[in-house]
């Protein structure tokens, strides 16, 4: 990992190390195979938390352990949308709108799991500099992950909720990178969310009958 924590090239002034570029390029690809609905987002997902593990080992204590959880929720991601494969037309998962309850579980699971991290990190200073935000992003993404393993349209919304505290902390954190991948996720999300979402519609609506299938 001596390598991969190395400088790339600096850009706008900010240092980049090769880490943090293809762990979060790697991302990029999972969130993008994520938006067709491949298995593949989950190996790739895999693989960009295990670089990126690389990248935040022995610096930032506390985005290297959500790495390690995020490896951890692709597994489980990777065994969800095994057992789905087929469920849509074309072979692949199935995707739906949650139900109200499995929102207000979320939320509520989110917003515990911000408080106890935050406070995990408080009392531990060295697991991370800016507790509460990085609690925010370290529950969010797992949240999402969850969502996105369950072919559930919210997944893309809690991504963007993500984002919105993930670029300033990346950028403030001196992970331009990330912070730049970042945004280009936020542009990514808007399109996946638009193609989950018009995908839910349609498995939803009824077919009359007698009409042609």
């Amino acid at each position: 990992m001596n390598t991969l924590n190395s400088e790339a090239f600096v850009l706008f002034g900010q240092h980049i190390l090769w880490s943090d570029m293809v762990g979060n390029l790697f991302g990029l690809a999972a969130l993008a195979l994520g938006w067709r609905r491949s298995i593949w987002t989950w190996p790739v997902q895999f693989l960009a938390g295990l670089i990126l593990f690389g990248a935040f080992f022995g610096h930032l204590t506390g985005s290297a352990g959500k790495q390690a959880v995020v490896m951890i929720v692709a597994l489980y991601g990777w065994w969800q949308w095994q057992r789905g494969k087929g469920q849509d037309e074309d072979g692949h998962i199935a995707v739906r709108f949650a139900t109200w309850r499995e929102r207000a579980a979320m939320a509520a699971a989110a917003a515990a799991g911000t408080v106890a991290v935050a406070l995990l990190f408080t009392a531990y200073p060295t697991l991370s500099w800016d507790p509460w935000p990085d609690a925010y992003i370290f529950v969010g993404t797992i949240v999402a992950m969850y969502a996105q393993a369950r072919g559930m349209v919210e997944f893309w919304f809690a991504w963007l909720l993500v984002d919105l505290v993930g670029v300033p902390l990346n950028f403030a954190n001196g992970y331009a990178f990330s912070g730049f991948v970042y945004v280009i996720y936020g542009a990514l999300v808007l399109w996946g969310m638009r193609d989950w979402w018009l995908r839910s519609r349609q498995a939803a609506r009824p077919t009359l009958e007698g009409a042609p299938a």
